[in-house]
């Protein structure tokens, strides 16, 4: 018997259409076997793909690059948020996501302004793993380790813009995620990239877990709750962050691409 499942297509951190980070939505009313969920975000080919189940006042929620489930990801949530707020609680100005690995995740709703309210990231000075720096080609001037991903300090905007990583030796080195960053310009507090090809994604265009680090980081060395962002991909992405205890709000806006149904 088939099945039809409702799939969305949205722009996160972006006011823009083709800008900002796409990830799909999969609205379900019942949980997927892991095997058919990796398998659609693996078809949708996106660098994430959310799946949401309604529980009560609550949505549980999960991400799934083309390749494999991730623990915490923001700008499918930030999505999922958006075609939750759009086409299925009119009425509502917060969400609360349960998440596995991360507890309880919310987005509240500000006219077309979306805030993720996520965990905090820790991290601390680190060695870096063997073949990193040579993967990138340049080396940083610190480098911290998170829960995950690494933090890749630079001197300038114009060292983050020029990194051309060799994605096929980064994805052998022993790191999940790779963020690096610098001060940024132009009113902006700092700017990043961020690469993952361990995960199934090369660059990252705009990754909000990746904030719940650089925020932290960056409110530290610059002395300020708030803080203004870009990530420097070739789609770019504009955030708003602050840090509020051990709490990180990450705001942005999101345009819808697509509505439609898988048919399973």
């Amino acid at each position: 018997m088939e099945r039809k499942i409702k799939i969305f297509q949205a722009d996160a951190f972006t006011d823009e259409l083709f800008g900002g980070n796409p990830a799909a939505v999969c609205y379900l009313d019942n949980w997927l076997s892991d095997k058919l969920m990796q398998n659609i975000a693996a078809e949708n080919n996106l660098a994430e793909t959310a799946f949401v189940v309604p529980m009560g006042d609550q949505y549980e929620i999960r991400w799934f690059t083309p390749s494999t489930e991730v623990e915490l990801c923001g700008h499918a949530t930030l999505a999922s948020a958006h075609v939750l707020f759009e086409f299925y609680e009119n009425d509502l100005n917060e969400i609360i996501f349960k998440s596995r690995e991360r507890g309880i995740l919310k987005v509240r709703k500000s006219g077309d302004v979306l805030t993720l309210d996520f965990p905090v990231d820790v991290y601390k000075k680190s060695e870096a793993p063997e073949g990193l720096y040579e993967s990138l080609g340049l080396v940083p001037s610190e480098c911290y380790k998170g829960m995950t991903d690494y933090l890749l300090v630079y001197k300038t905007e114009n060292e983050i813009k020029s990194i051309n990583p060799d994605y096929k030796s980064l994805k052998e080195v022993n790191a999940r995620g790779v963020i690096v960053t610098a001060d940024g310009s132009g009113g902006v507090d700092f700017v990043s990239r961020f690469f993952a090809p361990a995960s199934g994604v090369d660059e990252d265009p705009v990754t909000g877990s990746a904030h719940t680090t650089l925020t932290p980081f960056w409110s530290e060395r610059l002395g300020r709750k708030k803080l203004r962002a870009v990530q420097l991909s070739k789609r770019k992405g504009y955030l708003e962050c602050e840090l509020k205890n051990d709490r990180v709000e990450i705001s942005g806006k999101v345009r819808i691409y697509l509505t439609g149904e898988i048919h399973i």
